[in-house]
């Protein structure tokens, strides 16, 4: 996870930018008012790369035992 939130330079995470990485990129980190301990936040990551491959190879690797 990778935090990026630049209020300064208007700079949060997008999909683009999360493309082609295995970082899930996290930003505009802020007190979800609709719960005392939420959070709100926006996250984008290469749902292709980590949500299929990536993810695959360690669940294998938790399977042999190697994690």
């Amino acid at each position: 996870m990778k935090v990026v939130d630049s209020r300064e330079k208007n700079h949060f995470p997008m999909p683009l930018e999360a493309s082609g990485q295995y970082d899930v990129l996290v930003g505009r980190i802020r007190q979800d008012l609709s719960h005392s301990h939420g959070l709100a936040l926006f996250v984008a990551g290469d749902q292709l790369l980590k949500g299929a491959a990536w993810n695959a190879v360690q669940i294998l690797e938790y399977l042999v035992g190697k994690n």
